[in-house]
């Protein structure tokens, strides 16, 4: 009777909610397994029932929405909205934006830039000689005890520096922002009023409130730009898109190849036309 009731319990659930409901850890298959597992110990069951049941986690291939990238008009309109944020922070924060879609670097990277690291002529193509990150974390885990460790570029060696070929737009925002703010102690562009460094949660707010000025409703509403981190897969894409070989634009973003073409493989605009041409061709010869 106690088993029956037990299986009765579980079987009660909609079947189709069991899968989802085990995939979480949560429901009443993960409420009913302790319960089940005491009265097996008890030998009031012969065996736990729910011991059969299989689980199958889906993996995450990390592969990008195609619906967060942006296109360069609303970038520029994003970027515009970021400098009526805040009386000083948006006005700080918009040239790191413009870094992190103009010249594909991470959140931290940009964080971290200094002045000695950019070489902004008067005309043509700059260049970012990228060195060090300001990766935030909890200060207990810091070694500095600050919410902010000076730390070398993802997936490289202490030492190793990333070049980074900018386009004349993103020079001219540079050299504005360095007249216009100057630079911290350290020879970092982008810093608090105290000489800090933006917090995550601070840039993320401003952005989150410049999405309100320069999308429209549905758009705000959309994966559209959600995060900061959104404009460098935007970046990446439009060097795809432009033809920019796969190696060149890994090194520009300092990922690997596989890695690049994984997770931003979907965003890639045309190739399913490009590649039936090339296939209705072939069948032709």
């Amino acid at each position: 009777m106690t088993r029956c009731r037990l299986l009765g319990s579980v079987g009660a659930f909609p079947a189709t909610t069991r899968p989802e409901l085990l995939a979480a850890g949560t429901g009443p298959q993960a409420a009913a397994r302790p319960a089940s597992g005491h009265r097996a110990a008890l030998e009031e069951l012969s065996a736990n029932p729910l011991d059969r049941v299989k689980l199958r986690r889906t993996k995450s291939t990390g592969e990008i929405d195609r619906r967060v990238v942006v296109n360069p008009a609303q970038v520029r309109e994003l970027l515009v909205a970021v400098t009526y944020c805040g009386r000083s922070r948006g006005p700080m924060l918009a040239a790191m934006f413009a870094c992190m879609y103009f010249g594909g670097l991470r959140p931290a990277e940009a964080a971290g830039l200094r002045e000695k690291d950019c070489h902004l002529p008067k005309d043509g193509w700059g260049l970012l000689t990228l060195e060090k990150t300001a990766p935030q974390s909890n200060k207990r885990f810091t070694d500095s005890g600050k919410g902010h460790d000076e730390r070398g570029l993802k997936h490289r060696d202490e030492k190793i520096t990333r070049p980074v070929p900018i386009p004349p737009e993103l020079v001219g925002i540079l050299r504005d922002h360095i007249d216009r703010h100057g630079v911290g102690d350290d020879g970092r562009l982008f810093r608090t009023r105290t000489g800090g460094v933006i917090s995550g949660s601070a840039y993320a707010k401003i952005w989150k409130e410049a999405r309100t000025y320069a999308l429209a409703p549905d758009q705000v509403a959309s994966p559209l730009a959600g995060r900061p981190y959104d404009l460098r897969h935007a970046a990446v894409s439009l060097w795809l898109n432009a033809g920019v070989h796969a190696p060149e634009a890994a090194e520009r973003a300092g990922h690997g190849v596989d890695v690049m073409l994984r997770v931003d493989a979907k965003c890639i605009d045309g190739q399913r036309e490009i590649a039936n041409q090339r296939i209705e061709g072939a069948l032709a010869s």
